[in-house]
């Protein structure tokens, strides 16, 4: 049913039910979903239906249509998020460092109405909260203070991340469609300074960055840096003029 009390249309049934199977890992990438004449039998609706339904889950990035093959599920675009969404380990180990992280925390709970305001989530929503330390060089480079978001990523309840920190396990089995980032400057608290070792009250710089799927929350991680220990770049050029 919408919100409105009407049942749904069949074409968004179909879209949620197909990316509810890839969300919780009962479709893996590379899977063959059903072929379109499977799906209008178990639907009880036109061919027209069916394709709408699978247009809007390939536009989305869910799932790869071949011609006369059927439709598959999509690899995660590994290459493509590296670059947009920066995966720690990845990013120092192309640079020759040394890398390793540690997972200090790992909890399932429950938002509380002000957590969840301020991420725009459900209130009582169940996450699996978790705090990382990324380590280059044997020194402390990051604490990333993670919450996957458990009705979007449902396998994540039973992730141990004994060999991939959070960030990049994501990266790898979850797909995303939206993405914003924040940057700003804070100053250590006592936990982070014993985490970072560094000064309490020592510059710090912060991203804060939620992804969605189809609007869904996926995850929202807080992930601090020692001001002196890293910097963030970007490398464009000027649009060009249309006149």
């Amino acid at each position: 049913m919408t919100e409105t009390g009407r049942p749904k249309p069949i074409h968004q049934r179909i879209c949620e039910d197909v990316e509810a199977r890839i969300m919780d890992g009962s479709w893996q990438p590379g899977q063959r979903i059903p072929f379109e004449y499977e799906l209008e039998a178990e639907y009880g609706c036109s061919r027209m239906t069916v394709n709408k339904a699978l247009s809007l889950l390939a536009n989305r990035g869910m799932i790869i249509r071949k011609r006369r093959a059927g439709s598959f599920v999509a690899q995660p675009q590994i290459e493509r998020t590296v670059m947009e969404i920066q995966d720690i380990g990845t990013a120092a180990k192309a640079a020759g460092h040394d890398y390793a992280f540690e997972i200090h925390s790992m909890k399932v709970e429950r938002l509380d109405p002000a957590e969840a305001n301020r991420i725009d989530a459900k209130p009582r929503q169940e996450v699996l909260r978790l705090t990382c330390l990324h380590i280059v060089d044997e020194r402390p480079h990051a604490l990333e203070e993670r919450l996957i978001m458990l009705d979007a990523v449902p396998r994540a309840r039973f992730e141990t991340f004994e060999t991939k920190p959070p960030g990049s396990w994501l990266l790898e089995h979850v797909p995303w469609s939206e993405a914003r980032h924040v940057i700003r400057a804070v100053a250590a608290d006592a936990a982070t300074a014993r985490a970072l070792d560094m000064p309490k009250g020592a510059p710090c710089l912060m991203l804060s960055r939620q992804t969605w799927q189809n609007q869904r929350t996926v995850t929202y991680v807080e992930i601090t840096h020692p001001g002196d220990r890293y910097q963030f770049i970007g490398h464009f050029q000027p649009l060009k003029s249309t006149m």
